[in-house]
């Protein structure tokens, strides 16, 4: 049996969760469901399918101590692994392979987002197991693609092959998130699965990728590599790993090798969603009789298909339709639900105005 290690990514700034996600505390550091920070339902999930001394979690140097305290001991904190900045995905995966040949030795790497909701967790782990196995016998890159349930245009696609037997199927290409037309054309043909993020190879099989594909990043993480485990460590990493080139895992690697013919997707259906904004609370939460989410003290009158989360005090509505209100101890906002995605803009803002108390 191969060994096998969790990689969760939670370096993101969950930018849309605004005013609720914070720099220091943001999206997977929040308990959005009611149930446990999402960080720590990631990792729960993981430890069926992976021992929690060999999951690894990377995240931001600015997150480092809320992310010990947050986990509680459910990783070791040596394992904790500190960006000093974010570099997107390639960088962050390249960090953890390197981390794991060099200390842990070669083993497969089961990569997932600190912030996915993921409903059934009995056939992901199944799902992990299908995967792991076709990554240990055939050497390949794989990733685990959602079979579509309604025609999304927030996801990128992959494109594979229906009609090979076994439950991962070589992947054909790669797609950007479509417009409404394309993404029902693709949901029809049944040969689409919308793009998780979630990843499993071996340590050694993607560092080869990173030389084929991205040698400038694979230079630097070799330097990386090479200080680990010295007394230079943490200074060659606060010198390197800032210059890397921002690129995803998806651009630099997965693409060029769907094309070699050198990716698998298992597709697979488990209740997944990415949680990208507010208005997928309802995703984590029952929606009332009048289609409303509501966390926290609330009054709500004559007020329809709307979102309404209180920290402390009292939200009171009249008469709104189709409205996010989120109060917390120091900000409200206050957006329709069709501009969830744009939250971000009042982060860009906040920054432009030099509020940082409010980051």
């Amino acid at each position: 049996m191969e060994k096998m290690y969790g990689v969760i990514m939670a370096g993101g700034g969950g930018t849309r969760f605004w005013p609720m996600s914070r720099q220091k505390r943001p999206k997977q550091l929040l308990n959005l469901s009611g149930n446990d920070l999402m960080v720590n339902e990631s990792i729960d999930r993981l430890a069926f399918s992976i021992p929690t001394k060999d999951i690894f979690i990377v995240t931001n140097q600015s997150q480092v101590s809320t992310m010990k305290e947050a986990v509680d001991g459910r990783v070791a904190e040596d394992h904790i692994l500190a960006e000093p900045s974010a570099r997107n995905t390639a960088a962050c995966i390249g960090y953890a392979a390197v981390e794991v040949l060099k200390k842990y030795g070669d083993g497969i790497m089961v990569i997932t987002p600190s912030d996915a909701y993921i409903k059934d967790t009995k056939e992901f782990t199944r799902i992990i197991e299908v995967a792991t196995d076709a990554a240990a016998k055939t050497d390949k890159l794989v990733t685990i693609g959602i079979t579509p349930t309604f025609p999304a245009t927030g996801y990128g696609y992959i494109k594979y092959d229906m009609d090979e037997p076994e439950e991962y199927k070589p992947v054909k290409e790669f797609k950007e998130k479509p417009d409404l037309e394309t993404a029902i054309e693709y949901v029809e043909s049944g040969n689409y699965a919308w793009n998780s993020g979630m990843f499993i190879w071996k340590a050694s099989v993607i560092l080869e990728k990173f030389k084929q594909y991205i040698p400038d990043i694979y230079e630097e993480l070799i330097k990386i590599m090479d200080a680990l485990e010295t007394d230079r460590e943490a200074e060659v990493i606060q010198e390197i790993y800032p210059n890397i080139r921002k690129i995803s895992v998806d651009y630099a690697i997965l693409e060029p090798s769907a094309a070699g013919g050198d990716v698998l997707v298992v597709p697979g259906e488990f209740g997944w969603n990415d949680v990208g904004s507010f208005d997928m609370l309802n995703v984590l939460h029952d929606e009332n009789e009048d289609g409303n989410v509501i966390v926290g003290d609330s009054i709500a009158i004559d007020t329809t298909n709307s979102i309404i989360s209180s920290s402390k005090r009292l939200i009171a509505t009249v008469g709104i339709d189709n409205l996010i209100v989120v109060e917390t101890e120091d900000a409200i906002m206050v957006c329709p639900k069709d501009r969830a995605q744009d939250v971000k803009l009042v982060v860009d803002r906040l920054n432009e105005d030099g509020r940082t108390e409010l980051l």
